[in-house]
Order: structure tokens, then sequence, then C-alpha cells
């Protein structure tokens, strides 16, 4: 099965792009981060038509999160349980899959703006209670994937300027631990599983010709648990819809399991 993740930075704008992607690329199910519609606005009937079961938690203009699934989704869970946070930043369900219940969170993570910020502050709050969670939710489903968008820059080799935009936001060593810190409960960045082509990036700046430079980020992430880590068979990029007239300024991330 393929599971997938792309921020498509606003739904309503991109919901042609997402259903002609979805067309050429039919996973099975997919994470969509930055919706920026509030959930009366969802387009169900849409993804009904092209095959797929979905869940949401919309906000007006900002954040917003779905998962599209071609089975029914159950045991719904809507932004961190606990966390008392107003954002609309998580949502987890789980599939029933041939091998079993998998359980897919898809999280659209605080950007943070920058190092020593009140925001900044926030995304170091929300990390923590994001790792909280995540260890009980492992305890529970040990069969589980994790997508979104990250906005960490694991690695210097995520980064196109890795020496200029050091210590920046993305690239704190603070926030690069808490990454680490999630890998340490048993998750594994199925990207890093294979040999991939250097300077492999999924976010790009519209300004300033960031994609055609390929001056991007490796920033939307997808991490598979322990029980999983031997069926992934590959995980890529995708660029191509990177290229379309108006597109989303990040590429869907796709994993392959056995």
């Amino acid at each position: 099965m393929q599971i997938a993740t792309w921020n498509i930075n606003s739904l309503s704008v991109r919901l042609p792009q997402v259903l002609a992607w979805l067309q050429t690329n039919p996973v099975d199910a997919v994470g969509l981060q930055e919706l920026k519609l509030v959930d009366d606005k969802f387009p169900h009937d849409a993804f009904e038509a092209a095959g797929y079961h979905a869940v949401c938690l919309g906000q007006k203009t900002y954040n917003g999160v779905a998962i599209l699934s071609r089975t029914p989704l159950r045991d719904v869970v809507r932004n961190i349980p606990g966390h008392g946070d107003e954002q609309a930043r998580v949502i987890a369900a789980t599939l029933d899959t041939p091998a079993g219940a998998l359980r897919l969170i898809n999280c659209y993570f605080v950007n943070g703006q920058a190092p020593g910020s009140d925001k900044f502050a926030y995304k170091l709050q929300w990390l923590q209670a994001l790792h909280d969670w995540l260890r009980a939710e492992l305890a529970a489903h040990p069969r589980l994937v994790l997508v979104g968008d990250f906005n960490v820059a694991p690695e210097d080799r995520d980064s196109y300027d890795p020496v200029g935009l050091k210590d920046t936001i993305h690239h704190t060593v603070q926030e690069r631990q808490h990454f680490q810190d999630l890998l340490a409960l048993g998750m594994t960045d199925a990207f890093r599983l294979f040999e991939q082509p250097e300077k492999s990036y999924s976010w790009w700046d519209y300004r300033q010709l960031g994609f055609q430079k390929n001056r991007g980020l490796r920033i939307d992430h997808i991490l598979v648990s322990a029980a999983l880590r031997d069926a992934v068979t590959a995980c890529a990029i995708d660029r191509t819809p990177r290229k379309n007239p108006q597109p989303s300024d990040h590429a869907p991330v796709v994993v392959t399991l056995a």
C-alpha cells in the first residue's frame, strides 16, 4: 500500500490539483495539511467521487488537516488530547488493511517563526506534547505511521544552505533534537531508509526562483513505527506538482509498504 503526505497550502485553491494528482497517483491514504478552510467547506463530495473516505479538522484562513483513505476511517482523534490547542494541527485515524489495523497520524507542525519568539516557544511546547501523546499512541497502535509538514529540516543535507541558515527556524538544535526524540520512540524516517538523490527537498520558497534553483528544504516527512519498518519498500518525493501553475510550495512525499 501507499501512503502520502502533502501540504497543499489552501484546499479551496488547489482542489483540482489534488484530485488530478490522486487520479495519477491513486495512493491508499494521504494526509493533507494547510487546508485553510472550515469543516463546512470541506469538499467531501469531490473526494467521495474520487473514491476516498475523508475526515478533517478545519480552521478558517490558517492550518487545517485531513486524512483521505480508500478504506473507511475509524477511531478518529482531532488535535492532541489534553493539550488545549485551538489551532487545527492534528488528525489521527485507524485504517483496516489486509495486514491488520494501521494507525495514521497526520500533523501540521508549528512553524515557530524565529528562535526566541513566543511562536518558537509555542512550537517547542507543542513538539513535547506531540512526543508524549505519540508514545501512548504507539503503545496502543504498534502499526503506526506519522506524516506531515514537520517544519523541521532534520539534518544539514535537508537544507540547501545549512551554513547560511544555521540556527535559523527549521534548523535549530532544539527543533532537530525534538525530531530525534520522535525517532527515539521507535520511529524511522522512511525517506532515509533508501539512497536518495543529493539535494532532495520537499519545500521551495515561492520567491527568488526557489524551485527553479532548487533552493529548498526537506521538511515534509513520513515516520514509520518499528512494526512497519521492514515493510517499507520505497519512499520518494514527487516534484511534479510543484511545476503546476499556482502550485503549493510543498511537494507530496509517498511511502510504499509491502
